[in-house]
């Protein structure tokens, strides 16, 4: 790994809701020359010490860092993304120079393999040493840049979680350079992978042709953990907005399983299941988000009662023991924990535990909270049962 030496030739912040954003000049080993580099650090950087940040590069820096920093705040702001330390990196005014192909064999030029040298092997280690990353990183492209960064597919050991390829100018061989990398390994490694790619219906039909038939090559690759996403967005209204509706769609997609559960994910993946699998599907579902994004989020209140009915209808209840028990032990604070205790003891009409498990769970709640009223009746209850 080649030595990142930092100048503090320019150093500034803006501050803005807490938020920082740091101007950076590096002057890299690799490239012979002072890249301009762009660090957002969201607004619960500072105010928490613990938790990591999912980390994303993001190619063309002067033109999409702004935009992707904007779908990042109000995604994390919806509850539907973890917050993120982006990273927009400016590139030569002519592109070509830092993200070209051969256009005799669709390699990149000796000029982009540099380029890729830089972000590979001192960029992304200096962030990583200087800042609370997560293990998530994402790279994000569009046109040339969105070719470019497909090369990143044939790392042995994967560096990005997730590609954001829009508006793809794409090199001639691109679909049988990537077959060349063996993507199928992935599908052995036990992590997740997206590949989102937005086409742009204004663009020439030549290179919407292209598009097309990289999507559907990216699709038909098929595995299991390595989830592809190819938006044509026939209905944009003007070529401008494919950009921002690209990234926008890229974001519900990377981050689906950061969101609470939907109604769709309800239907597909849990309404069948039985009380133990359906508390092992939540369970796993934060256990992946803490992994991945570096998020220790809690339990969502939402997802609880979403699958609640299974645990209380299915198997006459007899799970509701192991439901509460597992959420008093991933957060001890919570009364929601004790709820599900006190309800089975109750259904076995073993009042005097109930009312010691509601009692416990009124206890960890604040006096203020409105719901806090609701909760007591469940006390009251067992008072009278005794």
């Amino acid at each position: 790994m080649r030595t990142l030496i930092l100048l503090l030739l320019v150093f500034s912040f803006s501050l803005s809701f807490g938020q920082k954003t740091i101007y950076k000049k590096y002057e890299s080993d690799e490239l012979k020359d002072i890249r301009d580099v762009t660090i957002h650090l969201p607004k619960g950087y500072e105010k928490d010490s613990i938790s990591n940040f999912p980390l994303a590069i993001v190619l063309d820096g002067q033109k999409l860092f702004d935009l992707y920093v904007g779908v990042s705040n109000y995604y994390a702001s919806q509850d539907n993304a973890p917050e993120q330390i982006v990273v927009g990196v400016n590139m030569e005014s002519t592109r070509s120079k830092d993200a070209g192909y051969d256009v005799t064999d669709s390699k990149l030029t000796t000029d982009a393999r540099r380029f890729y040298r830089f972000l590979r092997d001192e960029l992304i280690p200096f962030v990583e040493a200087n800042y609370k990353t997560s293990p998530f990183l994402t790279i994000v492209g569009e046109s040339l840049t969105a070719n470019f960064i497909t090369h990143f597919l044939k790392e042995k050991d994967p560096i990005f979680n997730a590609y954001i390829s829009i508006n793809p100018t794409l090199a001639p061989d691109v679909n049988a350079q990537v077959q060349s990398y063996n993507i199928e390994r992935l599908g052995t490694m036990d992590n997740t992978f997206y590949f989102y790619v937005s086409g742009n219906p204004y663009a020439k039909s030549e290179k919407l042709t292209k598009i097309q038939a990289f999507g559907k090559f990216m699709k038909s690759i098929g595995v299991e953990n390595f989830n592809v996403v190819f938006d044509e967005l026939s209905s944009s209204p003007s070529s401008a907005s494919v950009i921002g509706e690209g990234m926008s769609r890229a974001f519900a997609k990377i981050f689906e399983i950061y969101s609470g559960i939907t109604q769709d994910e309800y239907d597909k993946k849990i309404k069948e299941l039985d009380p133990p699998s359906a508390i092992a599907y939540l369970e796993t579902k934060y256990l992946d988000i803490e992994y991945l994004f570096g998020s220790n989020i809690g339990i969502r209140q939402q997802d609880v009662v979403a699958i609640e009915d299974i645990i209380i209808e299915k198997e006459n209840g007899d799970y509701l023991k192991d439901f509460g028990e597992m959420i008093l032990k991933l957060y001890p604070t919570s009364e929601m924990g004790n709820y599900y205790l006190g309800r089975y003891f109750e259904s076995g009409n073993d009042f005097k535990a109930a009312l010691e498990q509601y009692r416990l769970g009124y206890g960890k709640m604040n006096p203020a909270d409105p719901n806090a009223d609701l909760y007591y009746l469940n006390v009251e209850r067992m008072l009278e049962k005794l």
